[in-house]
């Protein structure tokens, strides 16, 4: 039996809207084809020690509030240098709002201040309420690999990058209010504003960071084939929903 194993960053943290729903999706999706997903929970990181990313296989950061975000990005810094060497590595990761923009050179409140982010990208992050309104609601974004996205955001920071990014904004804001794009792609690192268990609705998302890191383990990717009737139904009917509005 295949055997991956799972480092969640900060669960007790950076679950502001069930984000961890998503290792959720990913053991049910790993455990329907005999794989064995195994969840290391991070929640304190003292010492550069105290954990070692080159033992992940997939790596997991959800999002939180602001003070959240900057306790745990004091945090991550102990071991900032070995989390950029596993994503230039390869190995799969997912990080959603909060642990997406904290992987950049900065976080910008909305009074002007900066919270220094890890550097392990090149993009920022400016809380923006100029428009009286936080970039709130259903997202559909269209992706050249992953095809059709919905997912659901909620947002003041505008993120700026010159990165690929996950899709084409259809509906909602994404990245920012003006690029019409959400996320970003980077070797096998995906990074996205869309909240709670979005993967639930976008089980190729989920498919592709399962054969990255069995890729990169077993060099072996292939997955068993799933249905994923009730899936697709659930996305097709947000897309129909929203695009008749």
């Amino acid at each position: 039996m295949q055997t991956l194993k799972l480092y969640h960053l900060f669960e007790d943290k950076l679950n502001l809207y069930g984000d961890d729903g998503n290792v959720t999706v990913l053991k049910k999706r790993c455990e329907w084809r005999n794989i064995t997903l195994e969840i290391v929970q991070v929640n304190e990181i003292t010492r550069k020690d105290d954990v070692d990313l080159n033992d992940a296989d997939m790596i997991f950061l959800g999002g939180g509030s602001d003070r959240e975000q900057s306790l745990c990005t004091m945090q991550l810094k102990l071991i900032k240098d070995d989390f950029k060497a596993v994503i230039e590595k390869g190995t799969p990761c997912l990080t959603i709002c909060g642990g997406y923009q904290f992987l950049g050179k900065y976080y910008q409140d909305v009074r002007g201040n900066r919270l220094n982010g890890l550097g392990i990208l090149d993009l920022y992050t400016i809380a923006n309420f100029e428009q009286n309104s936080r970039m709130i609601g259903n997202i559909l974004v269209e992706s050249k690999t992953f095809g059709k996205i919905a997912g659901f955001e909620n947002h003041s920071g505008e993120t700026f990058h010159h990165y690929p990014v996950l899709g084409r904004v259809i509906k909602g804001s994404g990245n920012n209010r003006t690029d019409r794009k959400e996320g970003l792609v980077y070797k096998n690192l995906i990074g996205t504003y869309m909240h709670g268990p979005f993967l639930s609705k976008n089980p190729q998302i989920a498919d592709f960071l399962i054969s990255k890191a069995l890729e990169k383990k077993y060099a072996n990717g292939t997955l068993t084939v799933l249905t994923d009737r009730s899936e697709n139904e659930a996305k097709k009917a947000v897309w129909r929903r929203l695009t008749l509005v």
